[in-house]
């Protein structure tokens, strides 16, 4: 009697999206096990940022025409959210590619946007708790081992590599079960570039699982457990980290075939 298969912490059907007469996504379909890291990979029209943004709740799906087409189901259960909070609430966070910062607030204050801690005072007034907040986010900074010169500095005024580290204390501060990536690693320097490598480990550890998007085969196959390879708004293979190679994955990227799933030549 063989072993049963644990269910995805999250698994998307037959996910399909146009804009206007452009088809971006097409019944793609794309499962996560809890606490793993999959490389999501693929050219720039590829559709991978649109099926995250699905995910994340920033963008909505097509309807689907058939039972299950376009839903999302969060450890086996219907997921139903059209905006990100809703898609934070199910524990799904996402780091974009410009990490999506406010400059001017400090780092404590872009780790609790949309979260004020607030206390109240006398006569019901409300006001935020900003030594809480600012306290929490060292707590967060210290656990994720990843430094910033001061959680009360302005975001502005950071590197890019400390303000990917805000981004992703933002995204990991909050129960989230699985953290979308995109291009983490983009125009940083090696340092930051192990850093954020770390820190997957990190979260793999704590049973967060990770979608990365990534140029970086490198990136993927340091860390990753699984590519997934999109072409053309379709999925096009899925190869675990250990039985694949650089040339393999790019050949799929350009071409758009699975050559294992074709059949033999005459």
């Amino acid at each position: 009697m063989s072993a049963s298969l644990p269910t995805p912490l999250v698994e998307m059907r037959g996910i399909s999206k146009s804009f206007g007469a452009v088809s971006a996504l097409r019944h793609v379909s794309l499962s996560v096990l809890p606490g793993s890291v999959v490389g999501l990979v693929g050219d720039n029209a590829a559709g991978k940022s649109t099926l995250m943004k699905i995910l994340a709740g920033a963008i909505l799906p097509d309807s689907g025409s058939i039972p299950d087409s376009g839903s999302i189901l969060i450890h086996g259960r219907p997921a139903v959210y059209d905006n990100p909070i809703g898609a934070r609430e199910a524990g799904i966070e996402m780091i974009y590619q410009d990490f999506a910062l406010v400059p001017e607030l400090t780092v404590a204050q872009n780790i609790f946007l949309g979260r004020e801690q607030v206390r109240r005072r006398w006569g019901g007034v409300r006001t935020l708790d900003t030594a809480r907040m600012n306290r929490r986010a060292r707590e967060l900074f210290a656990s994720l081992g990843l430094r910033v010169p001061s959680v009360t500095s302005p975001v502005q005024a950071l590197s890019g590599g400390q303000q990917q580290a805000v981004a992703i204390a933002r995204a990991t501060g909050f129960e989230a079960e699985l953290v979308i990536m995109d291009e983490p690693t983009a125009n940083l320097g090696a340092p930051a570039i192990e850093k954020v490598r770390q820190t997957i480990e990190g979260l793999r550890e704590k049973g967060v699982a990770v979608i990365l998007i990534s140029h970086r085969l490198e990136d993927i196959f340091a860390i990753g457990d699984r590519f997934v390879v999109m072409k053309r708004g379709e999925i096009v293979a899925n190869r675990e980290v250990g039985d694949t190679c650089s040339e393999e994955i790019v050949a799929m990227m350009v071409t758009g075939r699975d050559p294992r799933a074709e059949g033999p030549t005459a």
